[in-house]
């Protein structure tokens, strides 16, 4: 073959083989190219696991694809992180769980098994708008000082809280180190027979989320005397913990829920995965689901990223300063 020639077959081969190259490279650039799955560390039918199946139905619909709640369930939340700390940084899964297993599993658990700074990369979150703080019947109390008043003179609080280092059982800690009482944490496995003993006058009192708080309200056999984070809707008169004196930056932190993937995923698809779990706030069902939950948001990028450091520090503050170890 003289060298005209060679060449001539030469470019021709290298134009056949350009629709390969574009191909390759247009497969390795799409997003997403298969189902995305939704790893949720909390059994099916609880509020984090609602919150991924709403924004997992508006992921589906503004991106194309079919998106799988995978419930994950187990050790506080960290089955489900460590799997989707192993998976493939592509953007086809994500985590979506809540705030104790990113901050106060830190302090609970021993020998951490996934590292929330470093292992994952937060999209989007929403918050809890603020939660009741319930004095039993039997306290007497309406409001912080009266709940004070009564726990100065006992020998000790009997407090519900619903595991180590929860918002109820951080809430008591500090209030006891703020207005010198004594206390004894009672955890429960849940809510509602944390409620159920309230109700029972077998507590001196609880905290914990408006829905679940609500019967033993309404009923008289617990009085909301504040709230932690902002004032609700549903109780528009009960004064928040920090308008009735209480001082530290606990009482500002929020409950969340986030959306995370690996953190060696693409830049771009991170941005494309948050910019559209952010535009899910605005979709009807999504903020009805918001609306029921008493939850607020999403935050953007930027928004949830700030929250996330901020809260970090100011619980795992407070979780040493109580001398929470692990069990």
């Amino acid at each position: 073959m003289n060298p005209t020639r060679r060449r001539i077959v030469a470019s021709a081969a290298g134009v056949l083989a350009m629709p390969a190259l574009f191909t390759t490279a247009s497969a390795q650039t799409a997003f997403p190219s298969k189902p995305i799955r939704i790893v949720v560390p909390y059994p099916a039918g609880g509020q984090t696991d609602g919150i991924a199946r709403s924004f997992g139905d508006f992921l589906s619909r503004k991106l194309g694809q079919s998106v799988v709640v995978d419930n994950k369930g187990g050790a506080g939340g960290t089955i489900g992180c460590v799997e989707v700390k192993r998976a493939a940084p592509d953007g086809h899964t994500i985590l979506c769980t809540i705030s104790s297993s990113l901050i106060q599993n830190r302090v609970t658990v021993k020998d951490l098994p996934y590292d929330p700074e470093k292992d994952f990369t937060y999209l989007t979150m929403t918050t809890s708008t603020g939660g009741p703080v319930v004095a039993a019947e039997k306290t007497g109390a309406t409001n912080l000082k009266q709940f004070v008043d009564y726990a100065r003179k006992v020998d000790k609080v009997n407090w519900g809280a619903y595991g180590p280092g929860s918002t109820p059982h951080v809430l008591i800690e500090t209030m006891a180190r703020q207005y010198g009482f004594k206390v004894e944490v009672v955890q429960y496995r849940g809510e509602a027979p944390m409620w159920a003993d309230v109700t029972a006058q077998a507590l001196d009192g609880a905290s914990g989320s408006p829905a679940a708080s609500a019967p033993v309200i309404v009923s008289g056999k617990g009085r909301a005397i504040a709230v932690v984070g902002d004032r609700l809707p549903s109780l528009p008169d009960v004064a928040t913990m920090g308008e009735q004196g209480a001082k530290g930056g606990f009482y500002d932190t929020r409950a969340f829920a986030a959306f995370a993937v690996p953190s060696a995923t693409p830049p771009d698809v991170t941005k494309k995965l948050a910019d559209a779990l952010f535009e899910a706030g605005t979709d009807p069902k999504v903020k009805q689901l918001m609306a029921n939950y008493l939850i607020v948001g999403p935050l953007n990028f930027a928004d949830t990223n700030a929250r996330f450091k901020r809260d970090t520090e100011v619980m795992l503050a407070v979780l040493r300063e109580i001398g929470l170890k692990p069990e």
